[in-house]
């Protein structure tokens, strides 16, 4: 046998991107940061302030967007608290769980940014709805219908 042949081959494919690799790695930081012995005040804080981290690392349109949604759940749902969610900006509810979130295009190289509803947000409208939306700027319009959301993510 050669060299060659007993070197094991490394797959084709691997299951995760370097980006989502990144993405679980923060969410691991940020179960640490939740389970530690801190005031709830001083996790608040935290939170608030890894959140605006994220958002500040973010370029144009992606920075702005978040900027604008940031600014809409601050005002209309002040019962969600910011915080990060896969290194991503998030608003949780009282359970600390994730229900409005925020993915930048460029996070993933994407076309567009996602904002997105989880399954604790009040969304329901019949038996089927919609639980993202793909964002590339944010007109007078779509500011409107992002409070609506926000508003009604919250009950």
């Amino acid at each position: 046998m050669t060299d060659t042949e007993t070197t094991k081959k490394e797959p084709s494919h691997q299951a995760f991107s370097a980006v989502e690799k990144a993405a679980m790695k923060a969410a691991a930081v940020e179960a640490k940061k939740a389970a530690r012995k801190a005031s709830a005040e001083e996790k608040a804080a935290e939170a608030l302030a890894d959140c605006l981290a994220s958002i500040e690392a973010m370029d144009g349109d992606d920075r702005a967007a978040a900027e604008k949604i940031h600014a809409i759940v601050l005002e209309h749902a002040p019962e969600l608290s910011a915080r990060t969610w896969y290194g991503m900006p998030a608003y949780a509810g009282a359970d600390g769980k994730a229900v409005v979130f925020f993915q930048p295009a460029g996070k993933f190289k994407a076309r567009y940014a996602t904002l997105g509803f989880n399954d604790g947000a009040a969304l329901d409208d019949g038996t089927m709805w919609a639980t993202s939306f793909a964002i590339t700027k944010i007109s007078a319009a779509d500011e409107k219908l992002i409070v609506s959301l926000v508003k009604r993510s919250v009950g």
